[in-house]
């Protein structure tokens, strides 16, 4: 008899595997063993790194940043997030270089990531600040020369073991 086939004679499928959960999606036992990570253990795991494609821009530039995130653990593990929101990335303290309160739902959720998994995103900025006013004006505002740190960070509860990387890039 075949190895690979049941005594029904039939090729088993994800389905009949204990070890595959029925979507097909990862083991069973890895997604039990990482579900006892703990959340503290799970931030300190995430590794965070952002990068630029060069250091020095001109006033008015776009800036291409590169971020990645990876889970340095051999089991899958869970970040709880506050909000919907999981990621993101800042111009001196300016949420997507912008002042303006960007809205996310209330809804908690996490930031899942598998064994040994590397999530990579990049984002464009167009090397303006944008600013709103009280009145509700909004206007995009060129940067004053100097140096500005970009940062890239997992959104979880803004504390010190929030997984978070930066760059500093200069603006001429």
């Amino acid at each position: 008899m075949d190895r690979s086939r049941s005594r029904s004679g039939q090729t088993p499928n994800s389905s009949d595997d204990p070890r595959v959960d029925p979507d097909g999606s990862r083991s069973t036992v890895a997604s039990f063993l990482g579900s006892l990570v703990p959340p503290s253990l799970a931030r300190r795991a995430i590794d965070v790194s952002v990068a630029t494609d060069r250091e020095a821009y001109e006033r008015d530039e776009s800036v291409e940043i590169s971020i990645e995130f990876k889970n340095r653990l051999p089991v899958p593990v869970e970040l709880p997030t506050p909000r919907q929101r999981r990621w993101g990335w800042s111009v001196d303290g300016h949420l997507e270089a912008t002042d303006e309160r960007v809205y996310t739902r209330h809804n908690p959720a996490t930031f899942d990531f598998r064994s040994g998994e590397r999530k990579r995103m990049s984002v464009t900025w167009n090397g303006r600040l944008e600013q709103v006013w009280s009145n509700g004006r909004r206007e995009s505002v060129l940067p004053d020369p100097g140096e500005y740190e970009i940062r890239a960070f997992v959104a979880t509860r803004g504390d010190a073991t929030q997984p978070s990387d930066s760059t500093t890039i200069t603006i001429e």
